[in-house]
């Protein structure tokens, strides 16, 4: 896992002072690769490159890679999983001479013997920018499902383009103008979604995409190169599609697995880490396997119950980080400084302190993300299933008593409590199922939002982005659908942001075996009658049916919980004194964004509780700091480091 950063032309021939804000766009990065640093330059692109060494720790494998007469050069950010069966199937040690056993130097020459439709080829995370000096064309790329983060900004006829928004910070010509519509986005999911980042200047370039830069005409243009279609195969048996997923999930982890260096394992004990870790101790290397699991100070918020049986049972090298509320005050600022931008992500700062200790012992780490928005696995998801019945079943009128009802159950700030979840379902169920699902997962309200943010709320309502793509898909099963919807903004938007800033910022390498291309598209062939039963209570069936004989029953049959902080407790004491401090009249309103009076009732409201707005309060607070940080002091630089 690296950074990369780099400047191409668009018609300005580049010259010193490119290159040196270049080098300077690159060296802020240098946490993503800290075994070694190096650039290539020309009058059309400069290419830099931070190297956290995997795979091949010579400097025969450091970046940018070329290849033999050097008229192709690439600066790479990944893993592909494949590449050792690509080198073989296209043999391409018969037909090139290999320098290092990097998967980047087999991509240097698939693309020389197929060109950029090498990429259908891949499996695995990468983010890389690819010059070709042969046809004057370059191609900056992101991997099929948003793994690895890409941003661009186009300036003064040229195009800049890094792994961390951080790095156009380094640029003169970067301006701090706010994208008030990304914030208005980030109120109501908790994250930044699409192409937007906070600044209007910077743009994230979205999953499946590339930018093909051609210099002769100096233009470039955004391609969608690879779509992931769910085209259900009803004629597969349940026994032989479980074993077919077996097979396909012990590959993947087995892929995942290759590293010059240790690895480990995170480790929630939910199904999808501890199917990870029961696959590894079914390859028959689990004892030597470092898993590091996160235990949450509060009761109704911990798992270490689960991650300890999964531990005796792979009997691996186990790990427990315990996280109070004052570790979180502590690394707050610290965390933000590596984000770029803000996340009402509550496992963000549990996932930087985990990542802090695993660095004393590996420099990867594989992860169970994705596996929900794979198998329909999220409790929504289920709910899709129980709405159907409910308004099926149940009179409009009834429905009307309902949420009546639950509207005045008695508020609770445990996790998933009761009078959430009803209060959730009730409301949200009679809505269309893309407005539903925006519903079920939504931070703050528009009613909520107009109160906070008044003079910018005339963009497009936030749940467009779930209706506009779930009704432009032509997929015959709504769960597919939303199984997209969440790939593309949950996914890409919270989770990928999540890890890889938490992680990266220690120098560690997650990978996401859920999420290679292999099995991906073979989960997207079965029918969601395999993966979801009995009125969406029955999740993951298929999933289950493939590890029935290598997970103990308690993990087989426990339920999602989902690893997350209690912002709503916790705000009640230890987070009260640092909250307080942001949530004065004169910090609120020096961004220009928020209202003082919102904030201010929503906190009286929460600390008095009439209402749990935790999670609100927590994307507030986020926002409040990020601002502090990267737009009015502009002093994040101070905190990018680590224990």
């Amino acid at each position: 896992m690296c950074g990369i950063a780099g400047i191409l032309s668009l018609g300005s021939k580049l010259n010193e002072h490119d290159f040196q804000e270049g080098e300077q766009m690159t060296s802020i990065i240098r946490h993503r690769g800290p075994d070694s640093i190096d650039t290539v330059q020309d009058e059309q692109a400069f290419l830099g490159n931070t190297r956290l060494n995997i795979i091949d720790l010579s400097k025969n494998a450091d970046l940018p890679m070329s290849n033999e007469d050097k008229t192709i050069w690439i600066t790479y950010n990944g893993e592909v999983t494949n590449f050792k069966e690509l080198k073989k199937d296209f043999k391409l040690e018969e037909k090139h001479h290999f320098q290092s056993t990097s998967d980047t130097e087999v991509l240097i020459h698939l693309y020389e013997e197929l060109g950029i439709d090498f990429l259908k080829h891949l499996s695995g995370m990468f983010a890389f920018c690819l010059y070709d000096k042969n046809i004057n064309k370059a191609y900056v790329v992101r991997d099929f499902f948003g793994i690895r983060p890409l941003f661009y900004m186009v300036k003064n006829n040229l195009l800049y383009f890094s792994s961390e928004i951080k790095s156009f910070l380094e640029v003169k010509a970067f301006n701090y103008e706010i994208d008030y519509e990304a914030i208005y986005h980030f109120f109501s999911l908790a994250y930044i979604p699409d192409i937007h980042t906070p600044f209007k200047d910077v743009h994230e370039l979205p999953d499946s995409h590339l930018i093909e830069i051609d210099f002769h005409k100096q233009t470039f243009k955004v391609k969608e190169y690879y779509k992931l279609i769910y085209r259900p195969d009803y004629s597969l048996k349940e026994e032989a599609t479980a074993q077919q997923l077996h097979k396909l999930l012990l590959d993947s982890v087995r892929r995942n697995l290759i590293s010059d260096v240790p690895v480990g394992l995170t480790l929630s004990g939910g199904f999808d880490t501890s199917t990870i870790l029961a696959l590894t101790k079914e390859l028959g290397l689990s004892n030597d396997i470092h898993t590091f699991s996160i235990k949450i100070n509060e009761a109704s918020f911990d798992e270490s119950y689960y991650q300890q049986m999964m531990t005796k049972f792979a009997k691996s090298i186990h790990h427990e980080i315990v996280v109070n509320p004052q570790d979180v005050m502590e690394t707050f600022i610290t965390h933000m400084a590596f984000m770029d931008e803000p996340s009402g992500d509550g496992a963000a700062i549990p996932s930087f302190l985990l990542a802090q200790e695993a660095k004393k012992y590996v420099s990867v780490l594989l992860s169970g993300e994705g596996g929900d928005e794979v198998f329909n696995a999220y409790e929504t998801h289920g709910a899709y299933q129980a709405r159907k019945l409910y308004r099926k079943y149940t009179p409009a009128f009834i429905r009307k008593v309902i949420r009546h009802l639950a509207q005045h159950t008695p508020t609770s700030y445990k996790k998933l409590s009761f009078d959430f979840i009803l209060k959730r379902f009730t409301e949200g169920a009679e809505k269309s199922t893309p407005e539903a699902h925006f519903f079920w997962r939504h931070a703050l309200s528009d009613k909520e939002k107009q109160a906070l943010m008044p003079n910018f709320c005339n963009y497009k309502k936030t749940e467009t982005f779930f209706t506009e793509l779930f009704d432009s898909l032509d997929f015959d099963d709504d769960l597919n659908k939303l199984s997209l919807i969440y790939i593309k903004y949950f996914f890409v938007g919270d989770l990928m942001v999540k890890n890889d800033r938490t992680i990266m910022a220690h120098s560690i390498e997650a990978r996401f075996p859920y999420m290679d291309r292999i099995l991906v598209e073979f989960v997207s062939k079965i029918p969601t009658s395999m993966k979801i039963k009995r009125a969406g209570f029955n999740r993951r069936y298929i999933q289950k049916l493939a590890m029935k004989n290598y997970l103990p029953k308690q993990i087989l049959n426990r339920n999602n919980m989902g690893l997350e902080m209690p912002h709503a407790l916790w705000f009640m004491n230890a987070f009260k004194p640092m909250t307080e401090k942001y949530f004065t009249k004169e910090n609120i309103e020096k961004t220009d964004v928020l209202s003082y009076k919102a904030v201010n009732q929503m906190w009286k409201e929460h600390m008095n509780y009439k209402k749990d707005h935790g999670r609100s309060l927590w994307c507030i607070l986020n926002f409040l700091v990020w601002f502090d940080l990267f737009v009015d002091k502009k002093n994040y630089k101070t905190y990018l480091k680590t224990k």
